[in-house]
């Protein structure tokens, strides 16, 4: 099972300058709990925003740049590539960023959105999801407290 997974506001802003435009700490807990020991599929640019590898994960990274290889990751050219080499893990995540969620639309099977309810000025986005493709299976909502600025709601959608 492919999954895609990311956090976007109702904008369906995803950055802006290569980073998140919030902060939200059960989200980032909800993405380590699902990722943890599997392989995440991304671009180049999102693996250069995080500070380090992300532990307990494979990290397949998606460039054109022939000479990129960063220590302790797979480097592939293309989504097709990225899926073979993670065909090992029964779900490997598709973490972004916006050109990589695009390709993956049409290949994954499920997507965990974290749905912010705001709207924010960004220059990458999730690309919208088709409900004649898509079906939502779940949803829990969560408001905003001290800890986190905008309520937001996980979605799980499937393919129908």
């Amino acid at each position: 099972m492919i999954t895609m997974i990311a956090a976007a506001a109702e904008n369906n802003a995803l950055g802006k300058d290569n980073d998140l435009v919030w902060h939200l700490p059960d989200d980032f807990k909800r993405f380590k709990r699902l990722t943890s020991g599997h392989y995440i599929i991304m671009g180049r640019k999102t693996f250069e925003s995080f500070p380090k590898l992300l532990p307990d994960r494979t990290h397949v990274i998606i460039t054109r740049k022939d000479d990129y290889k960063p220590e302790g990751t797979i480097v592939v050219n293309s989504l097709d590539e990225a899926l073979r080499v993670s065909k090992i893990d029964e779900q490997p995540f598709i973490i972004g960023g916006g050109e990589i969620y695009k390709m993956g639309m049409e290949k994954a099977d499920r997507i965990e959105l974290t749905r912010v309810h705001a709207d924010f000025d960004a220059d990458t986005f999730f690309p919208e999801i088709d409900t004649d493709h898509w079906e939502l299976v779940k949803e829990q909502f969560h408001e905003k407290d001290e800890k986190h600025d905008h309520s937001f709601t996980y979605l799980t959608y499937d393919r129908k």
